[in-house]
């Protein structure tokens, strides 16, 4: 057996080690039988996998202690879902790797055909509560971005004190956070929304959350480095934006770049009109705070 090929098998091995830890794991946490079921089938589909490869390697290897606290980690943060379609990510981009012992191990094609089919119809059918609420939370996310980027630049330049910025953003975050979780909740139950109650209050904390970041370099920087705290602020927006849509990318099997791009392309442009208003009101009133 050549050296890169035995190379392969054994980093396929140990992948499949890990994921049917990790993947029994979760099955042992979920109260629901029906997503406990899939994934446990699942997780016996990988440890097959990897007595698979066992034969071939001779080798015996213990799953990565570091990658299962991470997707542990992951799991409680970010739910079961968002875990397991990262892992099956990495599974299809390994798929690649794996034709190319096709010829030498012919079984590997149907590996191959587990891995990119049977799973993912599997995956399709898990049903996890936090994504029903999706919608809601990025309504709040949106909201918040637009409205308080806009907000927190239009005042940075009429206020010119972290201090006072920090406090005017708090201040109608909050207020907006109530409002928008409201509107939400008389929306959802304009619709028929059983749980219109847990759909306002994901929006609502959405955009506490966002209210948050957006605030927190006013009150981390000085009183008069104003535009150093409207830049960080920026970049946590654009940040923000990255890891949201990441996430919603991974969950549901969309594009990143397209809504990325679509959503910092509005904030930053909302931002940059209420940051000339602001600026353009000190000028013409002669605002002096």
């Amino acid at each position: 057996m050549k050296k890169n090929t035995k190379d392969l098998m054994i980093k396929f091995q140990k992948a499949e080690i890990n994921a049917a830890f990790i993947y029994a794991y979760f099955a042992k946490k979920l109260k629901d039988k029906h997503n406990k079921d899939i994934i446990s089938k699942i997780a016996m589909e990988e440890a097959e996998h990897a007595k698979f490869w066992q034969k071939h390697t001779g080798k015996s290897f213990k799953p990565n202690r570091f990658k299962l606290f991470w997707y542990i980690f992951l799991m409680h943060f970010f739910g079961f879902t968002f875990v397991i379609k990262l892992l099956e990510i990495g599974e299809y981009s390994g798929a690649k790797e794996l034709e190319a012992l096709i010829k030498e191990i012919p079984f590997t094609a149907e590996i191959i055909k587990q891995e990119e089919e049977h799973e993912k119809k599997l995956i399709t059918l898990l049903n996890e509560e936090r994504l029903n609420y999706v919608g809601a939370m990025v309504l709040g996310l949106n909201d918040a971005l637009v409205e308080l980027t806009g907000t927190i630049a239009g005042l940075t330049f009429v206020l010119m004190n972290t201090t006072l910025i920090a406090m005017a953003g708090v201040i109608t975050g909050i207020s907006a956070t109530l409002s928008m979780a409201a509107s939400n909740y008389l929306a959802e139950r304009a619709d028929g929304n059983p749980k219109a109650l847990k759909a306002s209050v994901y929006t609502g904390v959405a955009y506490l959350i966002t209210v948050f970041l957006l605030v927190l370099p006013y009150f981390i920087f000085p009183s008069h480095m104003f535009l150093y705290a409207l830049l960080v602020m920026l970049l946590v927006v654009v940040l923000e934006i990255a890891f949201f849509n990441y996430y919603i990318s991974v969950v549901r099997s969309e594009r990143f770049l397209p809504k990325f791009i679509e959503m910092s392309g509005i904030s930053l442009s909302v931002a940059l009109i209420a940051f000339l208003i602001g600026l353009l009101a000190k000028q013409v009133l002669g605002l002096d705070v």
